[in-house]
């Protein structure tokens, strides 16, 4: 069971048949939108609310994934392994796991220790939609960064 800390649900909406740019929804609310540069691997713009935040990894092939805002770093995400597909995250002084639900499914699921506080769940098997779960505590912009997480772990999977 989720714990009651659960906002809304958000929505993930592709913004095209085969792209990568997402529009993210609250109800019928566009709160934000993601472009990831494929030309730059591991690098997108955030447009969340009228304010752009850059995501992007701090080098080409290793490294933390890092969300900047004018005023700084909000998060940070690492990978602890390229064979698995989940990250760690860092957020307000503390440490979160997302991760896949399993080997076989696109589901991701978020952590704090080992109590699950979140999920990210693509609407059927052959789409890209998504719900997104994430704590209410946490700003939009790093639920925005998470659902970018998201995109990476699925687009590399895809591959």
């Amino acid at each position: 069971m989720m714990a009651s800390k659960e906002a809304k649900a958000l929505k993930m909406i592709p913004k095209g048949f085969a792209s990568w740019k997402f529009s993210v929804m609250d109800g019928s609310e566009s709160v934000a939108d993601v472009v990831d540069r494929g030309w730059w691997p591991g690098k997108a713009k955030l447009t969340i609310q009228g304010a752009t935040y850059k995501a992007y990894r701090e080098r080409a092939m290793s490294g933390a994934f890092v969300l900047e805002s004018a005023a700084g770093v909000l998060a940070r995400a690492e990978k602890p392994s390229a064979l698995r597909r989940s990250f760690v995250i860092e957020h307000s002084g503390r440490r979160y796991t997302l991760r896949a639900e399993s080997a076989l499914r696109r589901e991701l699921l978020l952590f704090d220790d080992s109590k699950h506080i979140g999920s990210l769940s693509p609407e059927g098997a052959f789409t890209r939609r998504a719900t997104v779960n994430l704590p209410r505590e946490w700003a939009l912009p790093v639920r925005v960064f998470v659902v970018w997480l998201a995109v990476m772990l699925w687009n590399a999977s895809d591959h």
